[in-house]
């Protein structure tokens, strides 16, 4: 393909109106061809996942189908975890008042938005059948649908932290709830292996897995810090060297002598025999750092059209998304073209390094910052939003292979 860089002196032309902002700087970024997308990107580990946020926008990442979202719905309360079903082919998205939105093959049971709660809901858990669910409230009440079944909550018991999530046993026959100081209480045929309770953490608990035979369990942190127990073997962590990424979840190989460490932007580290691909995940993208909101705002642009010198809100070019979404969600400004923003915009930053809002870049010439002529939002897991083609889309970082794209990326 044949890029074509166009100069313009130091005089810009800035054109103003009401709705539209345009200015062409020194170089602006060529429009790029859609890319024929053939993998999954550069992540550490592939993955197919659907990225939630409080809104209720759902964003299909990978090989996972868009299926919708409430973000066109007025919610009374904010979407607080998204649940995929056995399947990866639909999932619940359930709001703090335990209201219920199912898309794709996910089923309706019931839900709780009708209720007057004593706590919000902070999770749902599927039953192993798909035929049911739970929903767990911060003081630990559990409310049950379909054919899941009720066996205990800590409703009535006074905790020293709040409950973060549950894990239902194999079989289904009971759960276990996790507090974010990770103090575990059991229900059912769920057993007890010890927790944290007692141990002052780095960082709170916010993801929980049993082996598959249920005979054990891992908590991990909000740092990668894994915690295990019963026959669940310790693999290694991320609290060493944790990601600026909170992670969110751990998700389990299928053998159980493994687990993937997955932040909540979706890049996901293995360990053990954790290889290829996790189950499809669903992750809630919340604005954890200024990256964080530059994403969330490029995401809210998503279809928008590509438009020369375009720096929205109708339209962009690809530089000219890049430096909107930080200016408008973070306050952090820097260069309006691509080449200007390699060359000075923020810090440099190592593509094995990048995290969500990370700026990656494309050029003839990997040694000289003057060809670089095209920008993109760097997502997580091997994603990227970018202004190219005819729309801002979604896309893989390794669209195009490594030809073009220069060999580190700047974080404003």
């Amino acid at each position: 393909m044949t890029m074509r860089k166009s100069f313009f002196g130091a005089l810009a032309l800035v054109l103003l109106g009401p709705a539209l902002l345009l200015s062409l700087g020194s170089s602006p970024a060529t429009a790029l061809p859609s890319p024929n997308l053939s993998g999954p990107g550069s992540s550490p580990t592939p993955t197919n996942y659907w990225l939630a946020a409080p809104s209720g926008s759902v964003i299909a990442m990978g090989n996972a189908p868009a299926l919708g979202s409430t973000a066109p719905m007025a919610l009374n309360k904010p979407i607080v975890g998204i649940t995929p079903t056995l399947s990866g082919q639909g999932y619940w998205l359930v709001a703090s008042d335990g209201g219920i939105f199912t898309y794709g093959d996910a089923p309706f049971f019931g839900s709780t938005g009708s209720v007057k709660l004593n706590q919000p809901i902070v999770g749902m858990a599927s039953t192993p059948d798909g035929a049911g669910y739970w929903l767990v409230a911060a003081d630990g009440g559990i409310f049950t649908f379909g054919d899941a079944t009720f066996y205990g909550s800590t409703g009535s018991v006074r905790l020293n932290q709040p409950i973060i999530g549950m894990a239902p046993t194999a079989d289904g026959k009971g759960y276990w709830l996790f507090a974010s100081d990770g103090g575990v209480f059991t229900f059912g045929d769920a057993k007890f292996f010890g927790s944290t309770g007692a141990i002052r953490l780095n960082q709170p608990i916010v993801s929980v897995a049993s082996t598959p035979d249920g005979a054990g369990y891992w908590e991990v942190a909000a740092d990668g810090g894994i915690f295990s127990y019963g026959d669940a073997s310790f693999y290694g962590s991320m609290g060493g060297a944790p990601s600026p990424e909170p992670t969110e979840r751990i998700a389990t190989s299928p053998s159980g002598h493994g687990y993937w460490i997955i932040d909540q932007n979706g890049t996901a580290n293995a360990f053990g025999d954790a290889s290829g691909t996790p189950p499809t995940l669903g992750l809630m993208f919340l604005p954890a750092t200024p990256g964080d909101a530059a994403v969330l705002f490029a995401f809210q642009q998503l279809g928008k059209p590509y438009i020369w010198g375009g720096n929205g809100p109708l339209g962009y070019d690809c530089s000219g998304l890049a430096l909107a979404s930080w200016q408008h969600a973070a306050a952090v400004t820097f260069a309006r073209v691509a080449d200007d923003q390699f060359h000075t915009a923020g810090t440099a930053v190592a593509l094995s390094s990048l995290v969500a809002g990370d700026l990656v870049f494309w050029g003839t010439s990997q040694t000289d910052w003057t060809t670089v002529y095209h920008t993109a939002i760097y997502v997580g897991g091997g994603r990227i939003v970018e202004a190219t083609g005819d729309h801002v889309q979604l896309n893989s970082l390794g669209q195009w292979g490594a030809g073009d794209l220069m060999p580190g990326g700047r974080r404003p």
